[in-house]
C-alpha cells in the first residue's frame, strides 16, 4: 500500500497517536475519562421532604430512627444548619451552592412570571452537584423528587433540558413534581421515561419503591467496577403531604401522641438539651400566637379533637420511621460491599415542617390545606373523624394540624414558608467513618446553611471545580466549605451573612444578628414590623431587641434590600396572585381542541388541565355503542380530585369528585351522539349537561370547578388507572376498561369563565401596584 503524500494534518487535529497506513503501522491513543481522586467516597445526599428540627431521634425525638442515630454516632450533628423555607428554593440552592433565587428558583416550581429570580428551573451556565461529581469520575444516582422544572415542560413534548437526566444524573427513578401519592402515585419516571402502570399492589409503598431503586442503582454500579465511587442523591417524598403511611408502621405509634402537642414539645426541648442540640439556658417560646399561624392549648380542645388530632400524628411519626428504614438499607447494603466507612452520607430537610393542614387538619388536603390559613373548622374535624380509621391509607389524602408542626419545629417559632426559625433551621447529619472517628464533640453550632453542601463536597474530597456548564461560564457559589468546621469544632463559621425571601417573608443574617419579617398578603411591604435578635444570646428568637437596637435594625434592613438586589429576589410576591397570572406566551396552543385516541397513556396533568382549567368545555366520545357494552370512557383524575364518564347497565354516568365529596348523575344511553356539555358560569363552579343525541337528558348543576394544579392525575381514555376517581366503583371494577368500540375522545375547550384569574390579570396588577 503507498503511503498518501498529502494527507490533511487537520483531520485528526487533537489526535495524540500517530496514525499510518495501517494499523499495524499506527500508534493508538485514547482520551482520559473523567475519573474520580484515588479513594474518593461515594457520597448519599439524602433529602427530606417537610421534616421538622426535632423529628429525629438523634435531635430530640421519640420517634425510632436508629439508622439515622447511627449515622451520627458516625459523624457530626449541626444544631445551626438552614435550609430555604421552601422545597423548590432549598432544591435549587443545594444542586448548585448558590442562593436560590440567584439560581432562578425563588418559589416552588410551578410558576414562570417572566423573570430572572422565578423561572423555575436552573440556569443554564450553573454545573449542578450531579454535573460536578460526574465530570469528577463518579457515577451519578437520583431517586425521588425532583420540583426543579418548569410544569409545561412535564408532558412528553416538554423540553426535558431541565429535568434529571440532563442536569447530570445518570439515572434517575421517581417524580418531577412537588408531591405524590405514596400508595398510588400518580406519574413516576424512569430516566426521561414514564413509568407505564394502571395499578399497583396493595402493598405497594413509594419510600420502599425509592429505596429498592437506589439499592439496585448501587448494587449493579458497584458490581460492574468496584473503583468507580457514586453519587446517590435521594429526594424523599415523605414527609410531605398525603401524609401516607404503611398499616404496621402506623399501628407502632398508636396512642403515643394522646397527651397532645404541648407535652410533646415540652419532652422534646428535655430531650434536646440532654442531647445538647440546644444549650441549658435555651429558651423555649410559647406557642405561636401570630394570626391565622396560632396553636390552642391542647387542654383547650375538644373531646373531637382530643380523638382525632393523635391519629395525623401517629401517621407522621410513621412516616419518619420509613425514611430512617430507607436510610438502613442503604446503609446496610454498603457495608455488605464493604462501602460503608468510606461513603459520605448527608441527612437533611428541605424546610421547616409544614402547617399547611391549617389548625383543624384535613384528610382531604387539595381542599382544605395549602398556604392560606383557617381557624378550627368544626365540618373539617366532624368528617374527618368519621373516616378517622382510614387516615394514612390510599382512600384519603390527609395533613397534620398545624399544631403538630409547632411540636416538630421544636425548639423554633413558625413553620414552613416562614423566615422565623421554624421555616428554615433544619437537622442536618454528616457522617465519613473513614475520616470522622467518633468523637467528644459530635454537635456544631457554627452557621451554616444549604449551599455549604456543594463547596463542602469539592473541597472535602478534593474534586476539581466545573468552571462553566456548555460553554456557559458558571458563576461563583455562595456557599463557603464546611469542612474546617466539620473537622475542628472550634473553628468559626465563614458563612456569616445570609439572606431569606419565602412569598413576601424577609429576613438577614449577619455576623450572629438577624432581622426578620412576616409578611401578610395583600399588605404594603412597607408596612412589615420589622424584628431584630441576637442568635448568640436568644437562639429561639424571644426576645426582640428592635425597639433597643435601632440604628443596628435600620443596617440590617439596608443589607437585605442590597442581598435581595444583588441575587434576583425581586419582585416580591405582594398576595395579588400576579404571578401566578403572568403565562409564557405560544401557551394558547394548549387549550385547542385535542382528540386523544384510545390507547394513548395517561395525558399529563398540567397538559390535561389547559383543556378544562376556569372553563367550559365539552368531552365528545368518538365511538360506536352496542346494548351492553360498559366500562370507562374517560376518566381524569384520582380519589383527591377528578372527575369520570362511564357506562354501566345501558347508563352512561358523570361523576364528580372534589376532594373526596362526590357528586354523580346518569341517563339512558338511548343513541350514538354523546356530549358532556361543561359550562362555567362564573362563581367556580360548572354545570354539567348529559346531552344524548341532541338532546339535554340530565344536569348536574353547581359543582366545583378544581383548584390549584388539580386533577392530580392526568386524562385517560378507555379506563380508569392508579389512584381511582370514584373509590366505589373501582372496589367494583378496577380500571373497568371499556368492552366496546371506543375510538377517541374528543376534548373541546370553551370560553374562560367571566370570574376565571386570567380574566382579572388587569385587577390583580393593579391591587399589586396600590402595594407598592
Amino acid at each position: 500500500m503507498n503511503p498518501v503524500s498529502d494527507r490533511d494534518p487537520s483531520a485528526y487535529r487533537g489526535f495524540q497517536g500517530e496514525v499510518g497506513p495501517t494499523f499495524a503501522s499506527s500508534s493508538p491513543w485514547w482520551p482520559q475519562r473523567p475519573t474520580a481522586p484515588e479513594g474518593a467516597p461515594n457520597v448519599i445526599v439524602m433529602l427530606v421532604d417537610d421534616m421538622g428540627f426535632s423529628d429525629l431521634a438523634c435531635y430530640g425525638s421519640e420517634i425510632p430512627t436508629p439508622h439515622a442515630d447511627a449515622t451520627a454516632e458516625r459523624g457530626i450533628r449541626f444544631a445551626n444548619f438552614h435550609s430555604t423555607p421552601m422545597c423548590s428554593p432549598t432544591r435549587a440552592a443545594l444542586m448548585t451552592g448558590r442562593n436560590a433565587h440567584a439560581a432562578g428558583v425563588g418559589f416552588v416550581a410551578h410558576v414562570d412570571p417572566g423573570f430572572p429570580g422565578y423561572a423555575s428551573e436552573l440556569p443554564a451556565n450553573q454545573p449542578t452537584m450531579a454535573e460536578t461529581l460526574r465530570d469528577n469520575g463518579y457515577s451519578t444516582f437520583m431517586v425521588g423528587k425532583w420540583h426543579l422544572c418548569k410544569e409545561q415542560d412535564m408532558s412528553e413534548a416538554g423540553s426535558r433540558h431541565s429535568w434529571p437526566l440532563q442536569r447530570g444524573f445518570d439515572q434517575f427513578y421517581g417524580f418531577l413534581e412537588a408531591l405524590t401519592n405514596f400508595h398510588q402515585p400518580h406519574r413516576l419516571y424512569e430516566g426521561n421515561t414514564v413509568v407505564d402502570t394502571d395499578q399497583f399492589d396493595d402493598d405497594y409503598y413509594l419510600t420502599d419503591d425509592l429505596t429498592d431503586r437506589a439499592v439496585r442503582m448501587i448494587r449493579e454500579t458497584k458490581t460492574a467496577n468496584p473503583d468507580k465511587p457514586f453519587f446517590l442523591y435521594y429526594s424523599h417524598g415523605a414527609v410531605h403531604a398525603p401524609l401516607h403511611a404503611k398499616a404496621d408502621d402506623i399501628a407502632r405509634h398508636r396512642g403515643n401522641y394522646d397527651d397532645g402537642w404541648d407535652a410533646l414539645r415540652a419532652r422534646r426541648f428535655e430531650r434536646q438539651k440532654e442531647l445538647g442540640i440546644v444549650g441549658e439556658d435555651t429558651v423555649l417560646p410559647p406557642r405561636n400566637s401570630e394570626p391565622g399561624e396560632d396553636v390552642r392549648a391542647w387542654e383547650s380542645l375538644s373531646d373531637d379533637e382530643k380523638a382525632l388530632y393523635p391519629r395525623y400524628m401517629e401517621v407522621y411519626a410513621a412516616m419518619v420511621e420509613s425514611v430512617d428504614q430507607s436510610l438502613g438499607r442503604l446503609r446496610e447494603t454498603l457495608a455488605e460491599l464493604g462501602e460503608l466507612d468510606n461513603t459520605i452520607i448527608v441527612l437533611t430537610s428541605d424546610n421547616g415542617a409544614s402547617r399547611e393542614g391549617k389548625a383543624s387538619g384535613t384528610t382531604a388536603y387539595f381542599r382544605d390545606g395549602g398556604s392560606q390559613t383557617r381557624d378550627v373548622d368544626a365540618k373539617v374535624i366532624a368528617e374527618s373523624l368519621e373516616r378517622i380509621d382510614e387516615i394514612g391509607g390510599p382512600t384519603t389524602w390527609p395533613h397534620y394540624p398545624r399544631g403538630w408542626a409547632m411540636a416538630c419545629n421544636t425548639p423554633f417559632r413558625l413553620y414552613k414558608v416562614s423566615t422565623v426559625a421554624g421555616g428554615h433551621q433544619v437537622p442536618m447529619i454528616v457522617s465519613w467513618p473513614q475520616r470522622l472517628a467518633p468523637r467528644a464533640e459530635p454537635v456544631r453550632w457554627q452557621y451554616s446553611h444549604v449551599t455549604d453542601l456543594l463547596p463542602t463536597l469539592i473541597d472535602w474530597i478534593g474534586l476539581a471545580p466545573v468552571p462553566d456548564r456548555h460553554g456557559l461560564a458558571a458563576d461563583p457559589m455562595h456557599g463557603v466549605s464546611l469542612r474546617s468546621v466539620i473537622e475542628d469544632p472550634e473553628t468559626p463559621s465563614e458563612h456569616t451573612r445570609q439572606h431569606y425571601e419565602c412569598m413576601g417573608n424577609r429576613a438577614i443574617f449577619d455576623g450572629g444578628w438577624e432581622a426578620l419579617t412576616i409578611h401578610t398578603a395583600k399588605t404594603p411591604f412597607a408596612q412589615d414590623n420589622w424584628q431584630l435578635y441576637d442568635l448568640a444570646a436568644d437562639p429561639t428568637q424571644t426576645n426582640d431587641l428592635a425597639a433597643a437596637e435601632p440604628e443596628r435594625l435600620e443596617q440590617l434592613v439596608r443589607l437585605w434590600e442590597q442581598e435581595a438586589w444583588d441575587n434576583q429576589v425581586y419582585p416580591l410576591d405582594e398576595g395579588a396572585r400576579v404571578k401566578y397570572l403572568y403565562r409564557p406566551d405560544g401557551e394558547e396552543v394548549y387549550s385547542e381542541p385535542l382528540s386523544i385516541r384510545r390507547g394513548t397513556p395517561t395525558l399529563e396533568r398540567w397538559r390535561s388541565a389547559r383543556l378544562i382549567a376556569g372553563r367550559s368545555f365539552r368531552i365528545v366520545p368518538d365511538w360506536d355503542p352496542r346494548p351492553g357494552d360498559e366500562g370507562v370512557l374517560v376518566a381524569h383524575g384520582g380519589q383527591e380530585s377528578g372527575y369520570l364518564v362511564y357506562v354501566e347497565n345501558d347508563l352512561i354516568h358523570f361523576v364528580h369528585n372534589n376532594c373526596g365529596e362526590m357528586r354523580k348523575v346518569a341517563t339512558r344511553l338511548e343513541g350514538r351522539d354523546v356530549v358532556i356539555d361543561v359550562n362555567a358560569p362564573g362563581g367556580g363552579v360548572w354545570n354539567v349537561a348529559l346531552v344524548v343525541d341532541g338532546i339535554v337528558r340530565d344536569c348536574l348543576q353547581g359543582v366545583r370547578q378544581f383548584a390549584g394544579f388539580l386533577p392530580f392525575n392526568g386524562i385517560d381514555v378507555g379506563k380508569d388507572t392508579r389512584s381511582p376517581v370514584d373509590w366505589e366503583l373501582s372496589r367494583r371494577k378496577g380500571t373497568f376498561p371499556f368492552t366496546g368500540a371506543l375510538h377517541a375522545v374528543r376534548y373541546e375547550p370553551g370560553e374562560l369563565a367571566p370570574d376565571a384569574p386570567a380574566n382579572r390579570l388587569d385587577e390583580a396588577v393593579a391591587i399589586g401596584l396600590a402595594l407598592e
